[in-house]
């Protein structure tokens, strides 16, 4: 399915060859020291990667969804999800909220540094009990003077051991708690902020460098003038940008199991078994035929969306089904993937094993497969 042009083509090359030389050579050692490198956000930044659909004078290029489409693929292409997913929170998870909504002194301040990759940023919706349900969010903000003062937690938070600035999602005092999406605003929150702490960094069991935290607040102070929008209407923003999320899960997924597939292929075309290459059998052959069609299918669905939310139509169900699709499509390709390896594919000196355990938060991050279902159906059948 062709949808990009050459100039898409042209940052294409220019992002895949910083990751395979800058990138991809380290991501063992990052693996294994638990963190990506710092230095990794401002050389993006110098290459033009961070903030590429934000206007240029915040330090942005001003591209389209396909330009934003063509860095997930190829950072997904590294053999890290980890990499992927960190820089997909920082581009289009948690600095959207800045960018939509909000003012025009934050963005000054904030949005150059963003996009120079000088600040790191994150997004803490999630909540220790609240899992997918953001209705439930607990964490308190109450306006006090020319502050909102600010209690509660945050779980599973991706670059949140190391994040500069944190999207944060709090309820309000304002707001009809009986009608739980209500009364929950989106504040900008710089780390440095006094009762800010990172609670706890959490041991995982794949996307091990990208760092994934517990938060706390306690009597935090928030200037009023970070609040994000409207005040109480956060809920809502925080559903927009789920869009852009899960466009972005479905791209990684795709793009992870093309790579994955490819190794595939190369190993079972050099593995020698029963007299030949392991590619000769019919039974390989036919499982390679069903996981190509399978990212195909996952592709052509994600391009589909991407492409009606870029036009600015509502793209709620096909979103969701794009996460649906290729969350379980990544791991399937994993499961076959690392089957097709054998005892190899089993051992962490193959990047399939890593593969395998990165692909497994895709069903869960973001909205779990079942939520997902939920969403499609109601915009089907109705409440």
């Amino acid at each position: 399915m062709r949808i990009f042009g050459e100039h898409h083509d042209l940052f294409r090359a220019t992002v895949r060859s910083f990751v395979e030389k800058e990138i991809a050579p380290h991501v063992e050692e990052w693996e294994a020291a638990g963190r990506l490198p710092r230095w990794i956000w401002p050389r993006m930044g110098e290459l033009g990667l961070l903030g590429v659909e934000y206007d240029e004078k915040y330090g942005g290029a001003g591209a389209d969804l396909l330009t934003t489409m063509v860095l997930h693929e190829e950072c997904a292409r590294s053999r890290s999800g980890s990499f992927a997913m960190a820089v997909g929170v920082h581009t289009d998870m948690a600095s959207p909220h800045l960018y939509w909504t909000g003012s025009e002194p934050l963005r000054e301040k904030y949005l150059p540094a963003i996009c120079r990759g000088e600040k790191l940023t994150a997004i803490a919706v999630t909540e220790p009990g609240g899992g997918s349900d953001v209705a439930a969010i607990r964490t308190r903000a109450v306006r006090d003077g020319d502050h909102y003062v600010v209690n509660g937690s945050k779980m599973f938070i991706t670059n949140g051991a190391t994040a500069d600035l944190v999207f944060l999602a709090a309820r309000v005092e304002a707001g009809d708690e009986r009608r739980r999406h209500r009364g929950i605003s989106m504040f900008l929150v710089e780390r440095e902020t006094p009762g800010f702490t990172v609670s706890r960094t959490l041991d995982k069991m794949g996307m091990r460098a990208s760092d994934t935290a517990e938060l706390s607040f306690q009597d935090m102070r928030v200037p009023a003038e970070h609040l994000l929008g409207r005040e109480g209407v956060g809920f809502y923003e925080v559903m927009r940008v789920f869009q852009r999320e899960r466009l972005v899960a479905g791209l990684h997924a795709v793009a992870m199991a093309d790579r994955a597939l490819e190794d595939t292929i190369a190993y079972v075309q050099e593995r020698q078994a029963f007299g030949g290459p392991l590619s000769d059998k019919q039974v390989v052959r036919h499982r390679v035929a069903d996981l190509a069609t399978l990212i195909e299918a996952g592709r052509a669905l994600t391009y589909a969306a991407c492409l009606r939310y870029a036009a600015g139509e509502d793209a709620v169900r096909e979103v969701s089904m794009v996460k649906l699709f290729t969350a379980e499509m990544v791991n399937r390709v994993a499961y076959d993937c690392v089957q097709l390896h054998g005892g190899y594919g089993y051992m962490r000196e193959y990047p399939v094993e890593r593969f395998a355990r990165d692909a497994r938060l895709l069903t869960i991050g973001g909205g779990t497969s079942e939520i997902m279902k939920d969403v499609i159906a109601r915009t089907l059948l109705g409440r």
